[in-house]
């Protein structure tokens, strides 16, 4: 099966007329993930007998026209819970979970018949932007096995991009769909915060996080984002607003005509690798000869986003990751002498590098002594920042830009300095702090890596996101290049 050459309509109308089932379908994509994945290491763990065991189940049971992903088999990352498929987050203190429910997203997914491929490899609690804080494994980007597939969503997003499956489920903070899709060449969405219910996400940052899709196309993407949104009970943030089906909006010749799309001078300024700034330039000219208006407009605030972002997110992440003591589930420390040394030594174990350096900033940020100087003002930055994208939203339709300032760099080369890693998300934290839907398209090349181009909308508005990039797409051909591994592109 190759899956570069497909998309899910064809695949669901194969399905439905039988000229390929469900259960030959899950076998080539083991197929594909055996031939690649030693190499790009995306996968943590497999449910292959599950997997075939459920594709023979809906091939006996015929599939339904309106079951869009019925016997497909989709990839999962590893922090969005799975009822008795093990579940790690990428953490030492998780590698004995196996949960009794499934996420939200998951209930919607399977009410569809969709085949979970496996669990997909992370940033260990999805902090970080590489996909080398993974306690088990470092995935490898498939245009260039020697360079990262960014993160934390890198294990989603390169499955994806080495032709693995078709689509994989990711989770944004803070740019951890977009950028692994920007470095992979494939498309990432982050709905707007509230579209999606975070039911059964493992928490980083819970006023930050979003669960959504890393797909080859946009349409693909557009049709999986209307199956899994919507209100649910469970999770008091997610949003009652009604939820359109995307894809039957697409329209490759009117979309963007007339449309205003802002530019930041701050997205294409300073940090910005050259190479990058000069085919998101390209970009934003070919939406001009579509008929778009292009404006240069500023973001003020955006230079302080970075820092507000890892003092909120890692705030929030101290307190979500309490509940991870070595008593009730996970990995607890053997031979301890009482219930504190359970408490220490199992999180000390248990926990990474990363995540113990964003447990310590969030604890001093919080702390009584600091908590007025650093987490009030970094949420009052936060609001200023939502008010700089309100400001540009009351004539503008869309904001454009880069989704990173550089292509993706080699392995090793920023683990050492977290000052560098956090730097790389100066260009998507803003979205998630001001609650925004954001998601980054293939828009070309710099270096012989993917560059992609960061679409930004008003508060769900993903419909007319989803128009331009579609529009976009359909006038390229960015889209339809594909990785040879080993990095002979």
């Amino acid at each position: 099966m190759n899956f570069y050459d497909t998309d899910l309509t064809k695949l669901h109308d194969d399905l439905v007329n039988k000229k390929i089932s469900s259960t030959e379908l899950t076998k080539a994509t083991y197929e594909n993930i055996a031939a690649d994945d030693d190499d790009v290491k995306a996968f943590l763990t497999l449910n292959k007998d599950g997997a075939l065991k459920q594709a023979a189940e809906v091939d006996q049971q015929g599939i339904k026209a309106d079951q869009l992903v019925a016997g497909i088999p989709l990839g999962v990352k590893d922090n969005i819970v799975t009822k008795d498929i093990k579940t790690t987050a990428a953490s030492k203190i998780l590698s004995n979970f196996t949960p009794i429910y499934d996420a939200t997203v998951i209930e919607k997914l399977k009410a569809q018949n969709f085949i979970n491929a496996g669990k997909l490899n992370l940033d260990e609690f999805a902090m970080g932007g590489s996909t080398e804080n993974s306690a088990f494994q470092t995935t490898h980007n498939p245009w260039d096995l020697t360079r990262v597939p960014g993160g934390s969503s890198g294990g989603s997003a390169a499955a994806v991009a080495a032709g693995e499956v078709i689509a994989a489920l990711g989770t944004d903070t803070g740019g951890s769909i977009r950028l692994p899709a920007s470095y992979n060449g494939v498309v990432g969405m982050k709905p707007t915060y509230g579209r999606v219910s975070r039911w059964g996400i493992i928490a980083f940052g819970s006023s930050l996080d979003q669960v959504g899709w890393l797909t080859r196309s946009v349409k693909d993407n557009a049709q999986l984002t209307s199956l899994i949104s919507g209100h649910d009970d469970r999770d008091l943030t997610s949003s009652t607003k009604e939820v359109p089906n995307f894809a039957s909006q697409l329209n490759d010749d009117t979309n963007v005509k007339g449309l205003r799309i802002a530019v930041p001078k701050e997205y294409l300024g300073e940090g910005v690798d050259e190479n990058v700034k000069e085919v998101i330039q390209a970009a934003l000219k070919h939406y001009e000869s579509l008929g778009a208006i292009i404006d240069e407009v500023s973001l003020p605030n955006t230079k302080y986003g970075v820092a507000a972002y890892y003092i909120i997110s890692s705030s929030e992440a101290s307190s979500n990751l309490q509940r991870f003591d070595g008593i009730r589930y996970g990995v607890r420390a053997k031979d301890v002498e009482n219930l504190e040394d359970v408490y220490v030594r199992s999180r000390s174990e248990g926990f990474g590098d990363e995540v113990k350096r964003r447990i310590m900033l969030g604890t001093f940020s919080l702390s009584a002594g600091f908590y007025d100087a650093y987490f009030i003002k970094a949420s009052q930055i936060r609001t200023l920042i939502r008010q700089d994208f309100e400001k540009v939203f009351e004539d503008h339709d869309l904001v454009m830009g880069p989704a990173g300032p550089t292509v993706a760099y080699k392995i090793g080369s920023n683990i050492t300095d977290p000052k560098a890693m956090y730097m790389n998300d100066v260009l998507t934290v803003p979205v998630n702090m001001a609650g925004l839907p954001g998601m980054s398209i293939p828009a070309g090349f710099a270096d012989n890596m993917p560059v992609g181009l960061q679409i930004i909308g008003k508060p769900f508005d993903e419909q007319t996101m989803y128009n331009a990039a579609y529009t976009f797409e359909q006038s390229t051909d960015f889209h339809k290049q594909t990785p040879k591994l080993g990095g002979q592109n």
